[in-house]
């Protein structure tokens, strides 16, 4: 593992980022002698993703769900929103 300063970090950012994506190695970055970073390779997660949670097995979609109900849409289109008193 490498180790640099802040400086010398600063000053070589582009450098150190092609290092660490060619060696996949990381860079310990220190001020004052104190490591306080580390510059390392982004892994993308590239496992498949789980769907599911607390819910899942335990609800159900009724087969009829996306059916349409003409009465519902005949009530909502053709009925107002204040009706007469």
């Amino acid at each position: 593992m490498h180790i640099t300063n802040i400086s010398d970090a600063k000053a070589s950012l582009s450098h150190l980022i092609k290092t660490v994506q060619e060696t996949n190695e990381s860079i310990i970055i220190g001020k004052a002698g104190k490591p306080v970073a580390i510059l390392s390779a982004y892994k993308e997660d590239t496992s498949p993703r789980e769907l599911g949670g607390s819910w899942s097995g335990k609800v159900k979609m009724a087969e009829d769900f996306d059916d349409v109900d003409e009465q519902i849409i005949d009530d909502f289109q053709n009925t107002s929103i204040f009706p007469d008193k």
